[in-house]
């Protein structure tokens, strides 16, 4: 085992993708990683992974009793030295149109989302003060870009990055930074989760709803899936997290995507286009295009 050099940090949700990802980097970079999975599998395959000083915690940032447990834990193996850092990563993704999401869903969006980063963060935040560090919040492009069809995880996202901004400012005179990081599409064993909830997700429909949104909606969804497999590496991403942690006076957001300067653009236009002709133009335009080239096929 090759002893950590530098701080600690807590990362929630490492079992898959981008958060297993930034586990085995920092670990490997020489930080003290706490890895919060929620299965004892999960913790073994991250640890038989790791190369450095990496240790897995129970914790599903839904429960309460697990939280407590890993701070304490925590809280005993830093001492002194406190918790440089905290990425909230644990995250879930509700699909389908306004109408047809079942509240307990959207409840659940919300419940590992937003108010789990926030349960997170309260625990731990007495260990990052005492070591002035900083406080990585993963949001995505939906924080900043309203999508259709993906309702729940936009608005948890939208209210992630308001928090993100309110706790920055809170714990300034404290030295903690915080900031988000906002992937774009990435290319993780999840595509094949959001296909299959999609597809559970049309079933489930009644036939008004499949009438109304029934074309739509795969046509849109199956968009989605593809662009995350062709999307960026969740290692592109991690680097950046590392980049983030280390930075002397790290940014306020960092934005991953393929291409930065289309969502920057895009981002822009929305503020100063009308609402309508931008929507129209972005969304629905390319959408209708789609569905047309089907018909015609």
């Amino acid at each position: 085992m090759v002893k950590s050099t530098k701080g600690a940090v807590v990362i929630t949700g490492t079992s898959t993708g981008l958060g297993r990802a930034t586990a085995l980097l920092l670990d490997k970079q020489g930080y003290r990683v706490f890895a919060g999975v929620r299965t004892e599998k999960d913790a073994e395959s991250l640890k038989q992974a790791a190369s450095g000083d990496l240790t897995p915690i129970i914790m599903d940032v839904t429960k309460a009793e697990q939280i407590q447990s890993a701070s304490e834990f925590v809280s005993l193996a830093v001492g002194d030295e406190g918790l440089f850092g905290l990425v909230n990563n644990a995250v879930v993704a509700v699909d389908g149109p306004w109408e047809c999401v079942a509240i307990d869903d959207l409840k659940w969006q919300f419940e590992v989302g937003v108010f789990g980063q926030v349960a997170v963060t309260q625990a731990l935040l007495p260990m990052i003060r005492k070591a002035k560090g900083r406080i990585i919040n993963i949001s995505a492009i939906a924080g900043r870009l309203a999508i259709p069809f993906f309702g729940p995880l936009v608005a948890s996202k939208f209210a992630l990055e308001a928090i993100t901004d309110c706790m920055r400012m809170e714990l300034h005179s404290s030295g903690v930074e915080v900031l988000s990081i906002l992937p774009g599409s990435m290319n993780t064993e999840v595509s094949d989760k959001v296909e299959a909830s999609y597809n559970k997700t049309i079933a489930n429909m009644s036939p008004e709803a499949k009438a109304i949104y029934g074309k739509v909606f795969r046509k849109f969804m199956e968009g989605v899936v593809e662009g995350n497999r062709q999307g960026i590496p969740p290692e592109k991403v991690a680097d950046v997290i590392l980049e983030a942690l280390e930075a002397r006076k790290p940014k306020r957001q960092y934005v991953v995507t393929k291409s930065k300067w289309n969502i920057t653009l895009g981002a822009l236009q929305k503020r100063l286009m009308p609402h309508q002709y931008f929507y129209d133009t972005f969304y629905y335009g390319g959408l209708r295009k789609g569905l047309e080239i089907d018909e015609e096929i």
